[in-house]
């Protein structure tokens, strides 16, 4: 049985909420906080509450131990309702697969057993574009100093997984307490879109790590299997993109059935809106089938482990850049369009449905579409395969 139907309660609190459930609450409060912004603390900690955030953590460390398959069907429904909260779980799942990316296993798994137990919400502190972030040697252990964008889901988290360069300019990784002395979370994330990823600065003074905090074996893309983290990375934005052209679709539609009979009948019969609903209806279709597909591939990869060829790697690279390609263009398509069957009285303010466009058009730019299908090109023309990266 699929593990987003069927989860373990043994570890959840009483009354925690179903998946069903939690998506009820957040799509209830989504306009409002849209408008809000900030941190989403009620809403992260029912997240907390569920077994969501076990789903990639094995079972013999008290996790759900569910596939990529499922999770990233998680994270495509949640993104129908609020993308912001899509995006801040999809990446606590993504810092528990880069320990087991970057680090040695036993770390890896003593870390995961920790977060099970304790429930951790793992944030970001991960930008290799970002190096102002600076580590040095401080005795038997290393000391932090400097600042860090882009930081999605610092706020109210438990444990960071941060990147920095040391002297010789080489990238480590830290995974360490977001409440440690020297760490500053600041509110300053002001986008027009994603408005409660927290995904603004944190700044970093005299921030003392222990060597056994390094993801250092194999570290950053420094095996066969630890080149799936970008892939992971982009496949997690191509499920947000996807589950924003749905959300949208499904908003468009639930706003026909409200209005009054006589309006909504006039929008019903009215064979343009239907042409282009159904134009909308037919390009989330296709974004979910392809997203599908490659999830598939990611999982099977993911089981290869270090057994992964670099054929197989660039294969999977190519597919995950058109899925994104897709996905981007449906989710920016829907979320323009859908006021062309909803009408001029859907852009009130009160309403606050064109943040599924700002949410879209913020998120899509990470990183430039433009990067994806010239990678795609180069395969098509020249057979290259894009050369493993963070982005690629």
């Amino acid at each position: 049985m699929s593990a987003i139907t069927s989860l373990p309660t043994s570890a959840a609190p009483t009354g925690a909420p179903s998946l069903e459930q939690l998506l009820a609450l957040l799509a209830a409060t989504a306009p409002e906080r849209d408008r809000q912004g900030g941190t989403a603390k009620r809403e992260r900690d029912l997240i907390r509450a569920s077994d969501l955030l076990l789903l990639s953590t094995p079972k013999e460390l008290g996790g759900v131990d569910a596939d990529w398959i499922d999770i990233f069907g998680v994270i495509r429904k949640i993104a129908t309702v609020d993308s912001s909260l899509a995006h801040l779980f999809a990446f606590h799942h993504l810092m528990i697969a880069t320990l087991q990316f970057f680090g040695p296993r036993q770390q890896a798994y003593e870390l995961m057993a920790r977060s099970a137990v304790q429930r951790w919400f793992w944030g970001n502190a991960l930008n290799p574009k970002d190096r102002r972030l600076r580590i040095n040697a401080a005795g038997d252990a290393f000391r932090l100093d400097g600042e860090k964008s882009f930081c999605s889901g610092a706020s109210d988290s438990d444990m960071l997984v941060v990147s920095a360069v040391d002297r010789a300019d080489k990238l480590i990784i830290a995974a360490i307490p977001t409440r440690r002395a020297g760490i500053c979370i600041h509110d300053d994330w002001d986008s027009m879109g994603q408005r409660q990823t927290d995904s603004g600065t944190v700044s970093f003074s005299e921030v003392l790590v222990s060597q056994d905090e390094l993801l250092v074996s194999p570290g950053p893309l420094g095996s066969p299997f630890a080149t799936l983290r970008p892939c992971l990375a982009q496949l997690i934005l191509v499920n947000i993109y996807a589950g924003l052209a749905q959300g949208a679709v499904e908003e468009a539609r639930a706003y026909v059935s409200a209005l009054p009979v006589e309006e909504s009948k006039r929008i019903r019969s009215d064979p343009f809106r239907l042409r282009t609903i159904g134009e909308l209806c037919a390009q989330s279709a296709a974004a979910n089938a392809i997203v599908e597909n490659v999830a598939r591939q990611f999982d099977d990869a993911w089981r290869l482990g270090d057994d992964i060829t670099p054929e197989q790697r660039g294969a999977l690279a190519i597919n995950i850049a058109s899925a994104k390609a897709i996905s981007a263009r449906a989710a920016l398509e829907a979320s323009s369009r859908i006021f062309d069957v909803m009408g001029a009285r859907a852009t009130a303010a009160r309403f606050r449905l064109d943040r599924f466009w700002r949410n879209a058009r913020t998120h899509t730019l990470h990183d430039p579409l433009d990067e994806k299908l010239r990678e795609i090109g180069d395969w098509a023309i020249n057979g290259v395969y894009p050369q493993p990266s963070f982005y690629s």
